[in-house]
């Protein structure tokens, strides 16, 4: 997986380019901004303040999240398994993975793990042993949160079918990442999908999305775990 990636680190951003991502936001801004938002308000939901936690975002890629979302947190840390894709992320705390199942970071080392849009780059079979190293490194009363592609958007799948960065990914449901999540024993805390609206009518229409995050068909979803106290 890293020499794919290294491979395409050089134009990842201009490789994500398609005409339905770009009429729905131009850019990445709107897409990190919303994952953000989306990880932040179950923080805020389940009392967990982020200015006193330590977040890992696993595959972090560029930093792009890890920059947005760094404001908020006491500290944040990032790996991924392409040293290309992180040649830029000279201003973040973040090292190689060397292995795509085993997460280089102590155990009960991270108070929240995102992965955001990895799983469906990883081998269906390997899912399982990355879910559990992940809650290796949870402390008790963690936070996962699984961010991922919703299959049953029919974009999506156009997006996916036609982006080369994703020419090898197999993609999940909200319903299989929460069954890995409960392979390795974490809790579901909540699954929400999102980016179900444009960024010219999200800003105002935001209320309209928050009402369909129970509905299957947005966009992209987050399914969240917790690790059972100790």
């Amino acid at each position: 997986m890293n020499t794919e990636f290294d491979r395409l680190a050089a134009e990842y951003d201009e490789l994500l380019k398609d005409p339905i991502r770009d009429y729905f936001a131009p850019g990445s801004d709107f897409f990190v901004t919303r994952k953000l938002e989306v990880v932040l308000a179950f923080l805020h939901r389940r009392a967990i303040d982020p200015s006193r936690a330590v977040w890992l975002d696993v595959g972090c890629g560029k930093g792009q999240l890890l920059r947005a979302g760094k404001p908020y947190f006491a500290r944040v840390v990032g790996c991924d398994v392409s040293t290309e894709m992180m040649g830029t992320c000279h201003d973040l705390d973040v090292i190689p993975q060397p292995l795509p199942t085993r997460v280089p970071f102590d155990d009960a080392s991270v108070d929240v793990v995102t992965a955001v849009c990895v799983y469906h780059h990883i081998e269906p079979g390997e899912r399982a042993a990355l879910t559990s190293d992940i809650c290796r490194v949870l402390k008790p009363g963690g936070v996962f949160a699984i961010v991922e592609h919703n299959p049953f958007n029919p974009a999506v799948q156009v997006i996916i079918r036609w982006t080369l960065v994703d020419e090898n990914a197999i993609l999940l449901t909200a319903g299989t990442a929460r069954s890995l999540m409960g392979a390795a024993r974490l809790r579901i805390g909540a699954t929400q999908y999102f980016l179900y609206l444009p960024q010219r009518i999200y800003r105002r229409a935001r209320l309209v999305e928050r009402a369909l995050a129970a509905v299957p068909l947005g966009g992209q979803y987050a399914v969240f775990g917790l690790k059972y106290d100790e």
